[in-house]
């Protein structure tokens, strides 16, 4: 899986001109290979189709997933964040699911996989903001897992997007997904790696 850009025109732009690297071989370019399977996304509940495309070397197929989206999740990575945010601020999952129309039991499993892996998603994010950033300062902790995490995916947010202004405002919901390569919440994704996240994302 690769994530890639939200505008679907530039997506074909960039497969045409051979752009997407190959997340598989690192050598590799990726070239259009039909579609993945439709779904709906809530809150909009508009069908979203991801491109699936394949290496041109190793042969190997990729869905080139939005970066507004987690992956094998039917919400959009905005309305997850925004899960977290309220847990940060207190908040059981049943209270989190009423403010958001989402239902009670899914967002329990968004929090529970996200409680588990806070030092490890807040030191990649710290990482992160470090390796792009110039002369920067770690934010100092909260004294509380939750709130150190989303202050680390923020401040890495806040980095990146005046490292690199081209890119435009990078909100912390599509950072998660780009860095973790759209795992974050994924069991592949677990919390005792020192890696934490594989990024598929091509640069």
């Amino acid at each position: 899986m690769v994530t890639v850009e939200v505008d679907p025109v530039r997506v074909e732009t960039r497969l045409v001109a051979g752009e997407i690297c190959c997340p598989a071989c690192d050598t590799g370019v990726l070239a259009r290979w039909g579609w993945a399977r439709s779904r709906r996304v809530a809150p909009t509940g508009e069908p979203v189709r991801p491109r699936r495309a394949r290496c041109r070397g190793c042969g190997v197929t990729h869905v080139l997933l939005p970066v507004t989206l987690l992956l094998r999740r039917a919400y959009a990575a905005q309305v997850i964040w925004a899960a977290l945010q309220h847990r940060a601020a207190g908040l059981g999952h049943r209270r989190v699911a009423t403010r958001l129309g989402a239902v009670a039991t899914t967002v329990r499993g968004w929090l529970r996989r996200a409680g588990g892996r806070l030092e490890v998603v807040r030191a990649e994010f710290v990482r992160l903001a470090v390796t792009a950033g110039v002369d920067v300062t770690v934010p100092k902790t909260a004294g509380s897992g939750w709130k150190d995490m989303l202050a680390a995916v923020e401040w890495a947010a806040a980095v990146v997007g005046d490292r690199f202004a081209e890119l435009g405002m990078v909100t912390p919901a599509e950072l998660v997904v780009a860095a973790s390569g759209g795992r974050l919440l994924a069991p592949d994704c677990p919390a005792e790696s020192e890696q934490g996240c594989p990024n598929t994302s091509c640069p």
